[in-house]
């Protein structure tokens, strides 16, 4: 018996695909297994709403204060018992107005607390101090 030394160590030139299959085979069923868990959806019927924005203004009362202390009413010069009566049925409108107060730069607080002691005794529950950046800023 004749031992051939060439074909006892002969070089393997193919990959073995055994390894390779068992792996995607394995691939190959965790997806198939985690693929309905990830699709899982449940079906709802929604209510649907009907959405229209409710362009209402604000109205609102431009009430300025001198520096003498003269309050007026829109534009409309009126005594203390005046503006009194008209923040009275100011209060009273639905939806109530806001009141923008406008005071000029040397009028002393006193009136200005006046005209706001006035509105809040009035009911007003909504009010606005309106000032002048060009003022500020000199």
């Amino acid at each position: 018996m004749k031992l051939d030394a060439s074909n006892d160590f002969d070089v393997m030139s193919e990959i073995n695909m055994t390894p390779l299959v068992d792996v995607m085979l394995v691939l190959l069923i965790i997806f198939i297994v985690t693929m309905p868990a990830l699709n899982h959806t449940v079906k709802l019927e929604l209510p649907h709403a009907v959405n229209q924005p409710n362009d209402t203004k604000p109205v609102h009362v431009d009430v300025s204060v001198d520096a003498v202390g003269v309050v007026s009413w829109n534009g409309a010069v009126l005594s203390k018992t005046d503006w009194a009566k008209q923040f009275q049925t100011a209060a009273h409108q639905q939806p109530q107005p806001e009141i923008h107060l406008r005071a000029d730069r040397a009028t002393p607080y006193e009136p200005i607390a006046q005209v706001m002691a006035a509105a809040q005794s009035a009911g007003m529950t909504k009010m606005g101090f309106i000032t002048d950046p060009k003022q500020i800023s000199k």
